[in-house]
């Protein structure tokens, strides 16, 4: 038996009420880990997200990237869509660390992609990411798109 939509709205608001928001993980007053407006995502309890739920924070946090680096890069819009994608791969996974990469932005800026792509392999993030460093210097290197 299923809920009829207007039943789903009062319940969400009443949950909403009850349980608060946080855009954080935070310990319930079980100690087990939870997000949201009382979602659970401990592991303890075999909880977590599905690949939906996880398709769609991932489509936002994409946008979110998009938005920050095309405010924060001048030179956004003369770059190829794979070297964007290489940026925003780069954010996605640094944050705002990406901008320490100032000899790689700065050679970017010149649209030196060599230099791009030797800065980006020179780096401690290179060490700890692997193929991912090598993957991503090649298509900023070569302009390519590359799946493995």
């Amino acid at each position: 038996m299923s809920l009829r939509p207007c039943t789903k709205s009062k319940l969400a608001q009443l949950l909403k009420l009850h349980e608060g928001f946080s855009e954080y993980v935070y310990e319930d007053t079980e100690g087990y880990l939870t997000i949201g407006y009382g979602r659970l995502v401990d592991s303890r309890l075999s909880r977590g997200i599905n690949e939906l739920e996880a398709e769609f924070l991932l489509r936002n946090d994409i946008e979110d990237c998009v938005k920050i680096l095309i405010h924060k890069i001048d030179f956004w819009d003369e770059l190829s869509e794979n070297r964007k994608i290489v940026l925003l791969n780069m954010y996605f996974n640094l944050g705002n660390r990406l901008f320490s990469f100032k000899k790689m932005l700065k050679a970017l800026k010149k649209q030196d992609y060599v230099k791009a792509s030797e800065e980006m392999l020179d780096s401690k993030w290179s060490e700890q990411v692997g193929q991912r460093a090598v993957d991503l210097s090649n298509m900023m290197l070569n302009d390519i798109f590359i799946v493995k």
